[in-house]
């Protein structure tokens, strides 16, 4: 995990706990977690990253869908040099993260006003992707990602623990390797 790599487990832990009881919301929990790379290089980000275990087969299941004419994007609330990091890595075609903190000579600075957009991101990379929302699938885990779902044309709930996540999705996975995400994709058909 990242903030254990950084030596910040105590702080991601707080604030997992306290967004998961809802005493914080998503924009203050999103604060919190950007707050742990605060003063660390990008590059120390990147080598946090490549230490941190992950779903297996991103790279294979990218291209996969790619094999099958999909685009594949970010839609995250990770910031841009985390993004940029996992399209240099994975092969992603594009992302939609959140304006995070200010990178200065390669030092991450201080977090400053966080929102955690989705509905704007989707919107965006739909544009660029030359698509609607209504054609796209969408993968998540979180309460964000539920409420997103009903925009797109199908929902994913990927290795959630939230109940109401499983709820919203038209397809809930619990698996380790993201082929199998990619694999099942094709399976689902127009909503409706």
């Amino acid at each position: 995990m990242i903030a254990d790599v950084l030596g910040r487990r105590e702080e991601f832990d707080r604030s997992q706990r306290q967004f998961y009881a809802r005493e914080i919301g998503e924009d203050e929990h999103l604060a919190h977690l950007l707050r742990i790379a605060r003063g660390h290089t990008v590059a120390e980000v990147e080598a946090a990253l490549e230490a941190t275990p992950r779903l297996e087969g991103i790279a294979e299941g990218v291209r996969e869908l790619h094999s099958a004419g999909s685009r594949v994007g970010l839609l995250t609330h990770n910031p841009g040099f985390v993004c940029d990091w996992y399209l240099r890595r994975f092969g992603f075609d594009d992302y939609e993260g959140v304006a995070g903190p200010p990178v200065e000579h390669g030092r991450i600075g201080e977090v400053r006003d966080v929102h955690a957009g989705k509905f704007a991101g989707l919107d965006r990379l739909a544009a660029r992707a030359g698509t609607t929302p209504s054609l796209d699938v969408h993968v998540g885990d979180g309460w964000a990602d539920a409420e997103l779902f009903p925009k797109v044309g199908r929902g994913v709930a990927l290795n959630t623990r939230l109940p109401e996540v499983e709820r919203a999705a038209d397809l809930v996975l619990r698996t380790r390797d993201f082929r199998v995400v990619a694999g099942r994709l094709e399976e689902l058909g127009p909503r409706g």
